[in-house]
């Protein structure tokens, strides 16, 4: 049994990608890719937060705006986010009008300025990528029930995000946001993608 579909472009891919255009190019072009620096990966983080109840699709669709709205997800920008800020951001159809959600947001990106300040550049790009798992210590997926939830490794970093001053950061959350970044290959056994990426 494999959750691996051939496409009408004669690609085989994990089977979540073929529902929508959307998800087929999300799929190819992004989702399990390493994704390194802290904007990038407070980006991830954020779009991961806003996801929390709803379809991935709705954030996908709507990603253009939450970079508008978050200046290009520039953490020094939207950690200088006041009040009327978030008040401006709640008004904001182009994006998910969440005031737990905005409010994170803005919480976060300053807690990547305070991590920069006290661990250097890089910082939350190094903490992230220290709970990526030994590749060979995990077997490989083959259907869709072989992708776990959580796992030790997006517990330990949701502790240590937490620890760090950031907020919607449960280990659920932070997984999906270890596949999107590529710190786990959880691209499906036969899936063009994993085979591309010599079977991380």
């Amino acid at each position: 049994m494999s959750d691996v579909v051939t496409g009408d472009d004669g690609r085989a891919r994990c089977s979540w990608a073929l529902s929508t255009a959307d998800y087929t190019s999300y799929h190819d072009d992004e989702w399990g890719r390493p994704v390194h620096g802290d904007p990038a990966l407070y980006e991830r983080l954020t779009l991961e937060a806003f996801q929390s109840g709803l379809s991935w699709l709705t954030i996908l669709r709507k990603r253009e705006g939450f970079r508008a709205a978050f200046v290009g997800f520039d953490p020094d920008s939207v950690a200088a986010f006041g009040p009327e800020d978030v008040e401006r951001l709640l008004l904001d159809a182009s994006i998910v009008r969440n005031r737990a959600k905005v409010e994170a947001a803005v919480a976060n990106a300053g807690a990547v300025v305070a991590l920069r300040e006290t661990h250097g550049e890089g910082a939350l790009d190094a903490l992230v990528w220290s709970h990526a798992p030994d590749p060979a210590a995990r077997p490989q997926p083959r259907t869709m029930a072989d992708l776990p939830a959580t796992t030790p490794e997006s517990t330990a970093l949701a502790r240590a995000l937490k620890r760090a001053g950031f907020h919607f950061v449960g280990p659920t959350t932070v997984y999906a946001t270890m596949q999107a970044c590529g710190v786990v290959d959880d691209h499906l056994v036969g899936c063009w993608r994993r085979r591309e990426t010599g079977g991380r």
